[in-house]
């Protein structure tokens, strides 16, 4: 199964030598028989044609998803277009935003600030440790989808769409050392330095990436056997 990375931003330069988004995914997502090919939206680099992946996973970013950048617009036109072909879409963070808005729903900068480092979230029954970078987050939801994990900050954090999407705003690629980056890269200076202290003190704590990693290589083998048997 071919899996279409979109990428829609950048990880600081100083944190390349470890990987860029899409390599991050593809070492999460090792193992559980996909192949892959990145694709920098971001760029302006989009598929020829929605059909051209078995699936579709798109990245995070230091964008935000209402700001006024070129490649939004093709991007959520693709989102609906892959919905309608019944070609899966999975996103993470700046991706799950940017399903939910291209689909009808609402993203905004949260008025309660950001979310750090190693936070719980509940999936069902279930509390799963991840690590989270963001502000911004979905408030309202699109019709139809269903909010399957939340946390005491973020009461949208995961969302089903059935067979044709899956998404999450935090993130199962990081691992400690990447959040420990970030801090020091991207953080100082524009998030609050008590919340960046509070992150770099639980850094050892262990996270639920592969539980994720699981839940999405999940989805996408589902969805095509949906698709193949209809």
């Amino acid at each position: 199964m071919k899996i279409g990375i979109l990428q829609t931003g950048y990880a600081p330069d100083i944190l390349l030598e470890t990987g860029d988004y899409p390599q991050l995914f593809e070492r999460l997502l090792a193992g559980q028989g996909f192949e892959f090919e990145t694709f920098k939206v971001v760029d302006m680099e989009f598929p020829a044609a929605v059909t051209a992946c078995d699936g579709w996973l798109i990245t995070g970013s230091k964008h935000g998803v209402y700001e006024d950048h070129a490649f939004i617009p093709p991007l959520e036109d693709f989102i609906r277009d892959a919905f309608k072909a019944e070609v899966p879409v999975a996103g993470v963070c700046f991706g799950h935003q940017i399903m939910a808005q291209a689909l009808g729903g609402q993203v905004e900068k949260f008025s309660e600030g950001w979310a750090i480092g190693a936070t719980d979230y509940h999936f069902g029954d279930q509390t799963v440790r991840l690590n989270a970078w963001h502000q911004d987050q979905v408030i309202r939801p699109p019709e139809g989808a269903q909010t399957v994990g939340h946390s005491d900050f973020c009461r949208h954090a995961a969302l089903s769409y059935g067979a044709k999407g899956y998404s999450v705003q935090p993130h199962p690629e990081f691992d400690a050392a990447f959040i420990s980056g970030l801090i020091t890269h991207r953080g100082r200076g524009v998030v609050p330095d008590d919340l960046l202290a509070r992150a770099s003190s639980r850094l050892d704590l262990p996270v639920d990436n592969a539980q994720i990693a699981n839940q999405i290589a999940a989805f996408f083998k589902a969805a095509r056997v949906a698709a193949s048997s209809s």
